[in-house]
């Protein structure tokens, strides 16, 4: 594999973690101040924002976390594809 599809694959891997980590936040009791929660909140946010416009809450569940790790697991293999079949 070369460079560019190793530093996409990476860059998609540290997002849909990033993803999960704001799913686990949303169950735990956290400092919304801390760095660490804001930097996840503010990485994230535009993301499922998109989500949440289209997928209302059932009831007191969000599910669209869900959804947008599907997406992006799908946007992962196009453009992964898309990549190699360029020749990268």
């Amino acid at each position: 594999m070369s460079l560019v599809v190793d530093v996409v694959a990476v860059a998609f891997t540290v997002y849909s973690w990033l993803i999960i980590g704001r799913i686990i936040l949303s169950w735990v009791r956290h400092n919304p101040y801390n760095p660490a929660v804001r930097f996840i909140y503010d990485l994230t946010d535009p993301y499922l924002n998109i989500f949440r416009r289209v997928i209302p809450p059932i009831g007191m569940i969000d599910i669209s976390p869900i959804a947008a790790l599907l997406v992006l697991q799908l946007l992962r293999g196009v453009i992964m594809q898309l990549l190699r079949s360029v020749g990268f």
